[in-house]
């Protein structure tokens, strides 16, 4: 089993447009790919974050989803329009395994 976490900072006075963001591109993937996409934000540290986490059968599952999305316009679209929610550089992907 592989988990994938995506963590970033958001901007100052973009809570409520990044929080719908984060629903909106959530629900993009899950339609796109069938991918369970749970959004949280943090309770400890530094509360001005949001994350998307997702599981996976496998590193192959993972990867072809990320590929698929990468390739698709309308989630590359999204992405963009969001930018200015996100303090820049402040994206931070982990993959863990299952132990």
């Amino acid at each position: 089993m592989i988990a994938f976490y995506r963590t970033a900072a958001i901007a100052p006075g973009k809570l409520a447009s990044t929080l719908a963001f984060a629903k909106e591109v959530s629900a993009y993937i899950t339609t796109k790919t069938g991918a369970d996409v749970a959004v949280a934000m943090p309770i400890g540290g530094n509360p001005n974050r949001v994350g998307w986490s997702t599981r996976h059968e496998s590193l192959a599952d993972f990867d072809a989803m990320m590929m698929s999305l990468m390739s698709d316009p309308v989630y590359v679209e999204m992405l963009a329009k969001s930018a200015e929610n996100f303090i820049p550089g402040s994206v931070r992907d982990e993959i863990w395994r299952a132990v």
